[in-house]
């Protein structure tokens, strides 16, 4: 494994900072468990525990996430959950902690995570349970309950107009995003981000391809981003049209 992809020092920082006693696992997600590492990958990491963190203890791996990720190595999203509070399921699931690299200018700014309701972990629980990929402790099924498909399902779905808020200003992610939702809600497979637009590509109209092509193209290393000339905001509008029809006959 290259140096880069290397997860090692994550687990052990977040040992260090949370404690032995209260981290139960530490699990792969993501790009790393979907068919390999691409080029924009993160670092996807889920770490369970046995008990709520402190303010200072989430300041200070925030601190040493900062230095870490990014740079020269990849960038990180780490995510912490209670086991008691995912487990029983309940939705919505609630966060501990998150760190991810969009997030660096307010935590350079002093911010510090708090823990919140988040949706989105069903996914990611989903994935992780998929993957079965820990990095510490017992497989992930120990922890963490399945997550109902109707709460997979609307969760993805709620996350859908704050990822059209961000259609100009991360491009590319956006439109793999959509394409991953849509995907998941007609064949329940949650595909990465490539397999997921390659899927999304043999069944949009051709007029609404390029954008979404130049997407996968870029996120494979195959192409550099330049969205000029490209119909970005139509091509999003038909991914949302396609999952709206997606969940609605799901319902």
């Amino acid at each position: 494994m290259p140096e880069r992809d290397r997860t090692d020092h994550l687990v052990a920082l977040v040992r260090r900072h949370l404690g032995d006693d209260d981290v139960l696992g530490v699990y792969a997600h993501g790009s790393g468990t979907l068919g390999g590492l691409r080029p924009y990958s993160d670092l996807d990491l889920l770490v369970v525990l046995a008990r709520p963190t402190t303010y200072g203890q989430r300041a200070r791996l925030t601190g040493e996430l900062l230095g870490v990720s990014g740079g020269e190595g990849r960038p990180v999203e780490l995510i912490a959950v209670v086991r008691d509070e995912v487990r029983p399921w309940r939705y919505p699931p609630r966060r501990e902690y998150l760190y991810g690299e969009w997030l660096r200018d307010a935590y350079e700014r002093g911010a510090v995570p708090e823990p919140e309701d988040d949706p989105d972990l069903a996914p990611l629980l989903t994935m992780v349970l998929r993957a079965d990929a820990p990095l510490y402790g017992p497989p992930p099924a120990t922890l963490l309950d399945p997550v109902p498909h109707t709460d997979l399902r609307r969760a993805i779905v709620a996350g859908v107009p704050e990822l059209m808020a961000e259609v100009e200003s991360d491009t590319r992610n956006v439109l793999l995003t959509l394409a991953r939702v849509w995907s998941t809600l007609v064949t329940g497979d949650i595909r990465s981000k490539d397999a997921a637009a390659a899927w999304a590509l043999g069944r949009l109209p051709a007029s609404y391809r390029p954008p979404l092509a130049h997407a996968r193209a870029v996120y494979l290393g195959q192409e550099t981003e330049n969205w000029s000339g490209r119909s970005v905001r139509s091509c999003a509008d038909r991914l949302v049209r396609e999952i709206r029809a997606a969940y609605e006959a799901g319902e």
